[in-house]
């Protein structure tokens, strides 16, 4: 259960629905190009399902990641929750290069098992972003919005998990987590 304390910012993250990645390295869904699939018919009815959780009530903003899975989670929950939109580009997935260089999904692939494989605890010159750098770039976006009291993040996995402990969240998932304003 969670406690609430007046100086602090009650964060809800939900992880996006389900992702429809049909198209795949087809047409512009190649390279960066997947982050604009939309999400699964079974994505739209689990954040249909989400936008009903109590917990959500009386949030006074929904952040979101730019992805277009992300996007699509926060309209619903904004047409159910009858709250504003903002979109914050560093609340991106986890990255294989943390300088936003293209990686080649070999790479990438590669880059991605290493950080699970190091529970995403960063190595001696690795590219890839751990999740202690994730953390900080979203609490340094969250900062942006201390005058709220309660907020919602629609995200993804590794990006909540770095910032609740939750271990990769369920698409459609709630995560709470309270910081300091």
């Amino acid at each position: 259960m969670e406690t609430f304390h007046e100086a602090s910012m009650n964060v809800y993250f939900i992880r996006h629905g389900q992702t429809d990645y049909s198209l795949k390295d087809q047409k512009i869904y190649q390279g960066f190009g997947v982050n604009l699939a939309p999400l699964s018919e079974e994505g739209i009815r689990q954040i249909e399902e989400a936008a009903k959780d109590p917990r959500l009530k009386d949030a006074e903003l929904i952040l979101t990641s730019p992805y277009t899975r992300a996007v699509q989670t926060a309209a619903i929950l904004s047409r159910r929750l009858d709250l504003p939109i903002a979109v914050e580009t560093d609340l991106h997935e986890w990255v294989a290069n943390k300088h936003y260089i293209y990686e080649e999904n070999e790479t990438a692939h590669k880059a991605f098992h290493e950080f699970m494989e190091r529970n995403g605890e960063a190595t001696e010159g690795a590219l890839w972003e751990s999740s202690e750098d994730i953390r900080q770039r979203v609490e340094a976006v969250l900062k942006k919005y201390r005058q709220y009291h309660k907020i919602i993040v629609a995200g993804h996995g590794y990006m909540i998990q770095a910032m609740t402990g939750v271990p990769h969240p369920d698409n459609g998932e709630i995560c709470f987590c309270q910081m300091d304003r």
